[in-house]
């Protein structure tokens, strides 16, 4: 087994296209992108709540544990689809929570039901590595480091107190040499 911590973009991607046709596609569709676009922990993601999704608004409001800085993200377009999908499908259970993710018994989502799901979906994708969910926030880390993203706006976004833990996505980074020698 690999002791790499993170996915990378194609294997989120993977992951993603592993849920379609399984009997909780929408749901779990909608927690592996949000997850993974915005660095969500897996008990931040099961904590969600209605409230914190305003799709009128385009925003996800996220609240960051481990005393971690609380942050609005914006909703992008395929994450709004993919909330409305998943939004659309819990209307129907009827749940007597606000709980933005449940259970098919209608009560808030586990964490373990998160690990297990995304280990299955992992496997189902054949992913090379043991898919976790603390994965998709290192993989937000480094996907947004590929993108050119300066390291404290990567810290604001994943909630970081203390920049060594941001660090790790851009120092490995080599398309932060790009610019160099030209």
């Amino acid at each position: 087994m690999s002791d790499r911590k993170h996915l990378v973009s194609a294997e989120v991607e993977k992951l993603l296209a592993a849920t379609k046709g399984s009997r909780n596609a929408a749901r779990d569709r909608c927690l592996l992108l949000l997850m993974f676009r915005h660095g969500l922990r897996v008990s931040e993601a099961c904590g969600l709540v209605l409230s914190q999704v305003d799709t009128e608004s385009r925003v996800l409001h996220v609240k960051r544990l481990k005393e971690g800085l609380s942050t609005t993200h914006p909703l992008r377009s395929d994450e709004l689809r993919a909330i409305k999908a998943w939004l659309a499908d819990r209307a129907t259970m009827k749940p007597d929570t606000d709980a933005f993710f449940i259970s098919e018994r209608r009560s808030t989502s586990s964490r373990k039901t998160a690990w297990l799901m995304i280990r299955d979906y992992g496997r189902l994708a054949g992913l090379s590595v043991e898919a976790h969910p603390h994965m998709l926030r290192h993989a937000c880390g480094f996907a947004l480091a590929d993108q050119g993203a300066d390291t404290r706006l990567i810290q604001d976004y994943l909630g970081h107190r203390n920049i060594q833990h941001t660090v790790r996505y851009t120092a490995t980074n080599p398309a932060r040499f790009e610019r160099l020698w030209r």
